[in-house]
């Protein structure tokens, strides 16, 4: 086989679909986001202003986090020498996952190097500990939550997206006796709505099963601590498993489980993706927990973000872009083609400094390709009325029709 030229086959197939991902170089400047500085291709540097980071508070850029961080540097080192069960568990990852578990409301929380490798190790690994677990799981789940399930060798129905009574006929057509387990998010990323929690646990409860939620969207940003979804409805206490991020809301890295002591210690003694893996750095774990505990208590910065989205979206709204509203944080421009969702995305960059990320299959269906903003509560008026007027002139530019893509 001719290795080279299979390789250039399959790059040649996504320029010419126009899903050929581009990687932007940017330098974030502490106390500048959501400025941020583009390093060219031609070597020139332009300023932009960055509009889909998963930083969504920014607290990367936070005194405390930093503060934090910069403690754990000069009293540890870099790294953390080792996996958790090899000289890798400190201070600072025992606080950091005392503080998760207090956030969630649940007895301990297990800290992986991402949220994908919480939801890849603990779904492939469950069905060790419960043989002949049958894994029901929404349709839209995260592709972290696919491949832990694909890889877990058990048996698995996909339901509907966000559909209870679905559901409950997929569970009524299995052996009750098998052991189950529902897994589901409470925020979907691409879209921005939320699912039903409440009425996929009372189905769960019907049949004896587990409950998995993945809040990778939702902590820090909703709940009156930022214990995400399930704490803002008060529905923590139906979830058996809750997966979350550092990496977004908490503007650091990393990702964890929260659950029962047993449950954790459990996954903790199973899941290869926990036991060999190098731990995070101290330094890293630090600047998570101060984040966790700060926006415990920091409801006015929650606040913003939900009324920059708010304005972002009624803005856009006003042009007739059609956007899709589910009343969270998350604000899709539907644009339908791949080729068209690049060149907007090429033009706002190019034209206009504005930096978004477009969003192609497979990451979502063909022919929902779109631009998707993550507005922040750093993002001022100023920033907002200079997308909201470049999408406007890029829009009719580029001949998209309003009225059949709201349609």
């Amino acid at each position: 086989m001719d290795f080279s030229a299979a390789l250039d086959q399959a790059l040649t197939n996504l320029h010419d679909e126009g899903r050929y991902r581009t990687f932007i170089d940017i330098e974030r400047t502490k106390g500048h986001f959501p400025k941020a500085i583009w390093n060219k291709p031609d070597g020139t540097k332009q300023e932009i202003t960055v509009w889909c980071g998963n930083d969504y508070l920014g607290m990367g850029q936070h005194p405390v986090v930093l503060e934090a961080m910069h403690e754990a540097l000069d009293a540890t080192g870099a790294g953390s020498g080792g996996t958790r069960n090899i000289s890798g568990t400190t201070v600072y990852h025992k606080r950091l996952e005392a503080e998760l578990a207090d956030l969630h409301q649940k007895e301990d929380a297990l800290l992986f190097t991402s949220a994908y490798i919480a939801n890849d190790a603990t779904l492939s690994t469950l069905p060790k500990l419960f043989p002949g677990l049958i894994i029901y799981s929404d349709n839209l789940n995260h592709a972290s939550m696919i491949e832990g399930i694909r890889r877990n060798g058990g048996a698995k129905r996909v339901f509907r997206h966000n559909d209870p009574e679905h559901l409950r006929e997929l569970m009524a057509a299995d052996d009750p006796k098998a052991p189950k387990l529902v897994a589901f998010e409470s925020v979907y990323s691409m879209d921005g709505d939320i699912g039903p929690i409440e009425a996929l646990c009372d189905v769960a409860d019907e049949f004896g099963a587990l409950t998995y939620l993945d809040e990778v969207h939702a902590v820090g940003l909703y709940g009156p601590r930022g214990g995400g979804i399930s704490e803002r409805d008060q529905l923590t206490n139906r979830l058996d498993i809750i997966n979350g991020t550092l990496g977004k809301a908490f503007g650091v890295q990393g990702g964890y489980i929260a659950a029962s002591a047993k449950m954790c210690d459990a996954v903790r003694s199973y899941a290869p993706g926990f036991i060999f893996t190098t731990s995070l750095p101290p330094v890293v774990a630090a600047g998570a927990a101060a984040s966790v505990a700060h926006l415990k208590n920091d409801q006015d910065l929650r606040d913003r973000h939900q009324a920059a989205a708010k304005v972002l979206k009624l803005r856009l709204k006003g042009l007739g872009l059609p956007i899709i509203d589910h009343g969270t944080h998350i604000v899709p421009v539907m644009v339908g083609n791949p080729v068209h969702t690049k060149v907007l995305s090429d033009k706002l960059l190019e034209d206009h400094g504005i930096y978004v990320q477009p969003i192609n299959f497979p990451t979502v269906p063909r022919g929902t390709e779109r631009l998707r903003f993550t507005p922040s509560p750093v993002h001022g008026p100023g920033e907002i009325n200079a997308l909201v007027h470049a999408m406007d002139e890029l829009w009719s530019h580029c001949a998209l029709n309003r009225a059949e893509l709201a349609g």
